[in-house]
């Protein structure tokens, strides 16, 4: 089995000693989680506002999938976390934009106590590489 770091300046750098993505044998790439850090200045975006923090987590993983050779077409798994399952509505809002209803990946959703530079949302995911 080989595996390739995945590496993009369109995504925030890890903030610890983990990679963005790694894709194993060239077929699945495992997507680390994303917070909402804008990737140029890893500044916090959508301070207190889950549904702009959601949109720039779901942007970075985007940046990622492409980077890996996969798509939000091909993602088969994520895992969301919520510093409050209040904001699930909000969170399946921008989420739904991303992946329809009828081809939607499988998928856990839990709330955490905390998130790291205390965020409000983390989504990480698995995809096909096309």
């Amino acid at each position: 089995m080989t595996r390739s770091i995945v590496q993009t300046n369109l995504a925030p750098a890890p903030v610890g000693p983990y990679n963005q993505a790694i894709v194993a044998s060239g077929k699945m790439a495992f997507l680390s989680g994303q917070i909402a850090l804008e990737a140029s200045t890893g500044a916090i975006v959508g301070e207190g506002d889950v549904v702009a923090q959601t949109e720039q987590v779901m942007a970075n993983l985007k940046a990622v999938l492409e980077a890996s050779g996969a798509s939000f077409a091909s993602v088969v798994k994520t895992g969301v976390f919520l510093k409050d399952m209040n904001d699930f509505a909000a969170v399946n809002a921008v989420y739904s934009k991303y992946f329809d209803e009828a081809n939607a990946p499988a998928r856990a959703c839990v709330e955490v106590a905390r998130l790291p530079k205390d965020v409000l949302v983390e989504i990480d995911c698995i995809a096909i590489v096309e």
